[in-house]
């Protein structure tokens, strides 16, 4: 009976998931633009013109820029929350509920926020300048070589709070009384932090990451919302570049060769996770 009820909607995940990945994958060996053209296979052609397109090579590079700043500041930033709630601080609650509040929201709306918030003409710079400090510069949205910093200061800011609430969780799983022990055989704060509860964190890590650098694969409402890939490309990423390829210069073979390239970097990251997690699964 439990099989008869899942059966739609098996059936509509292989189709509308797994249907449109091979596709997809199809597309990127033919010659379509407009309009899908399965009969004009071209080979690898269209992966040799991704590679070649220096707009592409810009994406790949803001991809593992962005990807690197993003992954690693959200877990040092949210470790280090959760360790300090962790020491039932006053107000645990209320503090959480900020930290978790930019999850909350969408990440266009965190890029719009962010955009007014580093516009010269309009956010900070311009705040600070009013309040008297004439030499404040913070230009950074609309300097190419600093662009793609500020994706990277809206992404953290947003996704802090949510790998605050993994490592949490998972610090107070963790069995008191090895912690105890610890103390009693001499050992300070930082050094129960660092050869026990740090260790014992590796589930959450690998977690965090593995969600994180998903979000930084896909990441594309936020760029568009913030500086729509600007200024020129220089912000942009491999979404961002598929997507406009795609559906504005009507390559759509180009465009499905881009997405078959970041399909595979997410199973580069997500296969190795689901083998890890299944070898450690207790079996019954």
């Amino acid at each position: 009976m439990s099989q008869l009820a899942l059966g739609p909607s098996l059936v509509l995940i292989t189709i509308g998931v797994y249907g449109f990945i091979a596709f997809t994958t199809v597309l990127s060996f033919t010659g379509s633009k407009m309009l899908p053209k399965l009969s004009s296979f071209v080979g690898f052609l269209q992966y040799e013109r991704l590679w070649a397109n220096p707009r592409w090579l810009v994406a790949v590079e803001n991809f593992f820029v962005f990807s690197i700043l993003y992954v690693a500041l959200t877990t040092v930033l949210g470790l280090g929350l959760a360790i300090l709630l962790d020491q039932r601080v006053r107000a645990e609650g209320f503090l959480r509920s900020i930290y978790l509040y930019p999850m909350s929201i969408s990440f266009i709306v965190t890029g719009v926020a962010w955009q007014w918030l580093m516009s010269p003409e309009l956010g900070l710079e311009r705040a600070l300048r009013t309040w008297g400090w004439e030499g404040f510069r913070f230009n950074w949205i609309k300097d190419e070589r600093m662009a793609i910093y500020c994706v990277v200061i809206a992404g953290v800011w947003q996704a802090s709070g949510f790998v605050m609430a993994l490592f949490l969780a998972a610090l107070r799983g963790i069995n008191a009384e090895i912690i105890s022990a610890a103390r009693i055989d001499g050992a300070g704060g930082l050094q129960i932090h660092r050869h026990v509860i740090i260790p014992a964190l590796r589930p959450a890590l690998l977690t965090a990451f593995v969600v994180q650098a998903h979000l930084a694969i896909k990441s594309y409402d936020l760029v568009i919302a913030l500086t729509r890939g600007g200024p020129g490309y220089a912000t942009e990423l491999p979404s961002t570049f598929m997507y406009g390829f795609t559906f504005s210069r009507n390559e759509m073979a180009l465009g499905s060769a881009s997405a078959v390239v970041m399909l595979c970097t997410l199973a580069a990251i997500v296969v190795p996770y689901l083998v890890s997690e299944l070898k450690h699964e207790p079996r019954h």
